[in-house]
C-alpha cells in the first residue's frame, strides 16, 4: 500500500487510496442488537391489531409497524402514547431487565454454581488425586471471588426413590376421621 500524496490533490477532490483485496463473498460480522422495547409483544398479548392501534394512536399503519420494531428507538412521548393506547404500565413496554442478567451478576451466579459443584465433589471424592485437584480448583475459585468462602455444597440429603417405590408418607397410618365430612 502506498502513501497518498496530498500536495498534488486538488482542493475538494478525494484522493485515491488503494483498498486491499477483499473477497466478493465477504460480509462484515453481524452483532446481535439488544431489543429497546417490547411494544409488539405487548400489542399481540393484548389482542389488538396494528390497524386498531393505529386508529387509537391517530397514526398511519406504517408508522405503527415501524415503531413496534424492537430496534426502533422510541422517544419518551411515543412510549407514553403506546402505554396509553395499550392500557398497560410503561414498564411492560420496556425491554425486560430480567431477560438478561447484568454481566457481573451472571458471572457471580456461575461462580457460585461452580463452587457448589466443586465442594460436592470434594465431599464425595475418595481418591487422593481427585481431592488434590478439587482443592486446587477451590483455591483458584477463591482467588477469583473471595466471597465464595461461605458457599456450601449442593444439598444431597437422602437417596432418590425409584418410580416404583413409595415415600415415607405412604407408610404413615391416618385416622378415618380425617376423611369424614365434618359438615354433616
Amino acid at each position: 500500500m502506498s502513501i497518498v500524496d496530498l500536495s498534488t490533490t486538488a482542493v475538494g477532490a478525494v484522493p485515491h487510496v488503494p483498498v486491499p483485496n477483499v473477497p466478493a463473498s465477504y460480509a462484515p460480522p453481524q452483532f446481535p442488537v439488544k431489543p429497546l422495547h417490547r411494544a409488539a409483544a405487548v400489542r399481540r398479548r393484548q389482542g389488538i391489531s396494528r390497524r386498531a392501534l393505529a386508529r387509537r394512536m391517530n397514526l398511519e399503519l406504517s408508522a405503527v409497524r415501524e415503531q413496534e420494531s424492537e430496534t426502533y428507538d422510541m422517544t419518551l412521548s411515543q412510549l407514553y402514547e403506546w402505554q396509553k393506547a395499550l392500557e398497560v404500565p410503561v414498564s411492560e413496554l420496556l425491554s425486560d431487565a430480567d431477560d438478561n442478567l447484568a454481566p457481573g451478576i451472571l458471572l457471580r451466579a456461575q461462580l457460585v454454581r461452580l463452587m457448589k459443584s466443586a465442594l460436592a465433589i470434594q465431599e464425595n471424592a475418595r481418591q487422593e488425586s481427585i481431592l488434590r485437584m478439587i482443592e486446587t480448583l477451590i483455591e483458584q475459585l477463591l482467588e477469583i471471588m473471595p466471597e465464595l468462602a461461605g458457599v456450601g455444597p449442593w444439598h444431597a440429603v437422602g437417596k432418590r426413590r425409584r418410580l416404583d417405590e413409595l415415600g415415607a408418607a405412604a407408610d404413615r397410618l391416618m385416622s378415618e376421621s380425617v376423611f369424614l365430612d365434618l359438615t354433616e
